[in-house]
């Protein structure tokens, strides 16, 4: 039996997934939670073989979320799953330890098989994404400006553009407000915005943020 954990904020996503699973012959969904934070901490003292984990979402995001499982339960497979095929979301996802990445539009069946192969110890991408992936060796750096930043940066960027102060971004990475101000004025330099309005238009005209959760 293969033991899945659901993430995802929206609650009518997690109830289309778990009765898909649930009609699956060999898989078992054990829990759900709807952000990162929930997700991290009923990891913490609970068990199961995969965790399907939303990318985007408030708080922490799914990166953030992942690294944290795999840090306190590394034997737990990690699926994200993002409406992102482009990069640098894969390889951010990948680097942050996870075994899967599927988006959003992928077929039911793709979904199971995704689950199958990581539970047995190998990796898998939607055909979309290792696509784009091997793309990106051969595209110029200046048409994606948010390669360039790292992870923790691609992640205060995410936190900022879909609304988050200051001061909860702080509280969620445990990082001073100051910290996180100076990552906030290094994204304004490296993608030469002036602003928190410029940074999300040129993150929704890259197809970086999702707009359907502003």
């Amino acid at each position: 039996m293969i033991n899945v954990f659901l993430v995802d904020d929206h609650e009518l996503v997690r109830t289309g997934i778990k009765r898909l699973l649930e009609d699956v012959r060999g898989i078992k969904v054990v829990g759900e939670a709807a952000s990162g934070e929930n997700a991290v901490q009923w990891c913490r003292s609970n068990e199961t073989d995969i965790v399907l984990m939303d990318m985007n979402m408030p708080g922490i995001g799914g990166i953030e979320a992942t690294r944290r499982i795999l840090r306190n339960k590394p034997d737990i497979k990690v699926i994200v799953i993002s409406i992102h095929s482009e990069e640098p979301y894969p390889t951010k996802v990948m680097q942050a330890g996870a075994a899967g990445y599927l988006t959003k539009g992928a077929a039911p069946v793709e979904m199971i098989n995704a689950i199958r192969q990581v539970k047995s110890g190998q990796r898998y991408l939607s055909p979309e994404i290792a696509q784009q992936m091997a793309l990106s060796q051969f595209k110029p750096a200046q048409e994606n400006p948010f390669q360039a930043l790292s992870e923790r940066e691609l992640q205060i960027m995410m936190m900022i553009t879909t609304g988050q102060k200051v001061n909860d971004i702080s509280e969620q990475l445990s990082l001073s407000p100051k910290t996180v101000n100076s990552y906030r004025y290094r994204l304004f330099n490296k993608l030469d915005v002036k602003g928190d309005v410029e940074l999300t238009h040129l993150a929704i005209r890259h197809g970086i943020l999702d707009t359907e959760k502003l």
